[in-house]
């Protein structure tokens, strides 16, 4: 049910690593990982992200910024954009370093209106 819009977003980003829809718990719900995607442990290390997306969240709440839209992180061989559906649920984009970001946020801010009601709670 959710690899197609993950297919969607690799076809239309060139440059594309995979991309994951998380739970908060860590525990991935779909994902869709290319060669160097999963060669490079994409899985795991989007994992680990729900503890920075956990305490971005608990610090947007706390200093008054209010609710967490969206997070990038950018490594020497990739870049990760991470956008939230709710406060359980999020989806991750990898992408080689020299890849259009602005490119990558858009067809995730697509998913997220695609795939909204799936997440509704």
């Amino acid at each position: 049910m959710f690899k197609e819009p993950l297919e969607a977003i690799l076809d239309r980003t060139d440059g594309s690593l995979g991309a994951l829809i998380m739970g908060i718990d860590g525990i991935a719900v779909e994902k869709v990982l290319v060669g160097e995607g999963d060669e490079a442990n994409l899985d795991i290390a989007a994992a680990e992200f729900t503890s920075l997306i956990r305490n971005a969240q608990r610090t947007g709440t706390d200093v008054g910024l209010g609710g967490l839209k969206e997070l990038v992180i950018s490594y020497d061989s990739a870049s990760v954009i991470m956008r939230l559906f709710n406060r359980d649920y999020f989806v991750v984009l990898a992408l080689k370093p020299d890849c259009n970001l602005g490119r990558g946020r858009f067809e995730l801010r697509k998913a997220e209106l695609q795939l909204a009601r799936e997440f509704a709670v």
